[in-house]
Parts: structure tokens; sequence; C-alpha cells
């Protein structure tokens, strides 16, 4: 089973999956963005970086994530370069990591989800909402950036349409949030 959980930078998205996998040890989390770095350090996916935006985006002959940040979330074009760049070797990753664990619930935790093939074929989609103001707050102390690097963040995210999904979860950080999670794996998880 695979289920998708979306939500903007500082939703909660870590959080909700850490809530699921605390009912169950056959539930694993897959942070995509984790998959993200991970294809960072190929070296084919680091020669065709450079070869796109520049020796900038180097420290030490390694990608500078922040440099390149820079760059991709200021632009949506760049960004669409970044993505036809690392893309198939996260797929792959991805695709193995489902391979290997297809006995398991397998969720998905990536805010561009809604733009792959994962996403469609998921057995369940959650979208997390969250108060703006609370996640700027949550991301800048946890990514230790300041305000213009979160604004740069948010203005490349991703708008959702509500409808392609089967759960929205309104996060406002209390332990109302518990109830909600706890009600989809009784009724839509664990049913399965």
């Amino acid at each position: 089973m695979i289920i998708c959980i979306v939500g903007k930078s500082g939703s909660g998205k870590s959080y909700i999956c850490k809530l699921l996998k605390s009912y169950s040890t056959n539930i694993l989390h897959l942070d995509i963005d984790i998959i993200g770095h991970q294809v960072l350090l190929i070296p084919d996916v680091i020669n065709n970086l450079v070869n796109t935006f520049g020796e900038s985006i180097l420290y030490k002959d390694s990608i500078d994530r922040k440099a390149l940040a820079k760059i991709v979330f200021n632009s949506e074009e760049q960004m669409n370069k970044h993505i036809e760049i690392t893309w198939k070797y996260m797929e792959l990753l991805i695709d193995e990591y489902i391979s290997k664990h297809k006995d398991n619930i397998i969720l998905l935790d990536w805010q561009l989800l809604p733009k792959t093939k994962y996403f469609s074929s998921s057995d369940l989609s959650i979208l997390i909402n969250a108060p703006f103001e609370q996640r700027k707050q949550k991301v800048i102390d946890r990514d230790h950036l300041n305000e213009d690097a979160f604004l740069l963040r948010e203005k490349a995210s991703y708008d959702f349409d509500n409808l392609k999904f089967d759960y929205i979860i309104n996060n406002d950080y209390s332990n109302n949030i518990k109830e909600k999670v706890r009600e989809i794996y009784d009724k839509s998880i664990i049913s399965r």
C-alpha cells in the first residue's frame, strides 16, 4: 500500500508520518527530500548540475545545496531544469525502495508528489494544511533559514487541488491532529 503525504514546507508532513508509523511496525516512511539529497552525490548528477547552473553551486567538489536552492527556488524555469536532471535518478531510488518493501505500507512524503506517477497510483492521498505564519516559524527554526530564504522557498511551492486528495488534515499544531490521524488510520489504512 502506498500513501502519499503532501503539504507545503513546515505543514507537518513528517509529524503525520511519525504518528502513522507509531500505529504499526508495518508502516515505513520515505522522505523524498532525503532521496533528493542522495542523488546530489551521484557524479553524473553533479556534472549535469554544474554544466547547467555553473561552478558557484560547488563546495569542495560537492553540491552546495544552499547555493543551488538560491537558484532553483527563484525561478520556475530553473526549478524545472533541476528536476529534469535529478528526477530520473530519484525515481530509480524510490522504485527500488517500493519494490524492496512491497509487503509494507509505505508513506511517501513530499510536496511535489502530485506531479509524479506515485500520486496517481497511490492507494491513499493525504494533504496537510497549516497556517502560513506557523509554517514559516517552524521552517526558519528547523532549517536555520532567514525569512527571505523561507519566502523564496514558499514562492516556489506547489498549489494543491483539494479535490484530488482522499483526506485533508488542517494542522493547527494541537493534540486534535492525533485524533484525526488515528481516525484515518482506523478507517482507511488498517482496514485494507
